[in-house]
């Protein structure tokens, strides 16, 4: 709680958790949010080296009021949130070497009245090598390019969700400028969480995956590989290829004992 501040103070904290969300209510002064996350493992770590890249990524509450939140990098502040934001994430990476900080600085007002500048943060290692993330600043050509074949066996290995089915409907969201592809699964190889869930026809759980407008996603015939990740608390996706064709691609490596993990084929 800004209260207990005195104004034009900064209190420094520091962000450990892999994810997580902060709340600081009658924004006074300042506070300064280093960025030191434990890394979960990533594919990298798999592959026997280090993250490239340490990427976050801020979304803020649809009541996000009081304070607009600057990334300070090496010393200079550049704005993420002004006051009032549009609920959309924004994403940044870094190398690890490198020295930033979140700067959430309270705005003036005339009144006392109750005002709350919160948001979600995620951190990950190596975030840029596959993930199709909402957010321009953040590989806008990868976003939207198919996987290679080295990509698709390592993103049924390494991804939060392994889901086989078809695609029922797509719809586009203009405004957070993302689309959300409708997916009937046929199995349900990985999922972290219940995205996917009873609700279609009979044994065929339903869900959706979202990717970002400009990849112009359209409906298709045909059974799909989908692969992804959680982007606060939603689908995201990364590859998704067609399962005949993954399963070309799998049986290969196999035979050349080039993949990555096992994988149940029909």
């Amino acid at each position: 709680s800004g209260l207990s501040q005195e104004a034009g103070s900064v209190e420094q904290l520091s962000l450990h958790c892999a994810e997580g969300s902060l709340e600081w209510l009658y924004p006074t002064g300042a506070l300064r949010l280093r960025l030191a996350p434990r890394l979960p493992p990533t594919s990298a770590a798999i592959k026997g080296g280090s993250p490239l890249h340490v990427t976050a990524c801020i979304k803020p509450t649809g009541t996000f009021r009081g304070a607009q939140l600057y990334l300070e990098r090496e010393g200079v502040l550049e704005l993420l949130l002004p006051e009032a934001p549009r609920p959309r994430a924004r994403c940044f990476s870094w190398l690890p070497q490198e020295k930033v900080a979140l700067f959430l600085q309270a705005t003036p007002h005339p009144d006392i009245s109750r005002r709350i500048a919160a948001f979600r943060y995620e951190l990950r290692g190596d975030w840029l090598a596959r993930p199709a993330l909402p957010a321009a600043s953040l590989s806008a050509e990868g976003a939207c390019r198919p996987c290679n074949d080295t990509e698709i066996l390592m993103a049924i290995c390494t991804s939060d969700f392994v889901i086989r089915g078809s695609i029922r409907s797509v719809s586009n969201d203009a405004e957070l400028q993302e689309s959300i592809i409708g997916v009937s699964a046929t199995r349900i190889h990985r999922q972290k969480f219940l995205l996917f869930q009873e609700g279609g026809r009979p044994g065929r759980p339903v869900g959706s995956i979202r990717t970002p407008l400009r990849c112009g996603v359209k409906p298709g015939p045909g059974t799909f590989l989908f692969t992804g990740w959680l982007h606060f608390g939603e689908a995201w996706l990364s590859c998704a290829p067609r399962y005949r064709d993954f399963q070309r691609i799998y049986k290969g490596a196999r035979r050349t004992r080039q993949n990555p993990c096992e994988f149940p084929v029909d």
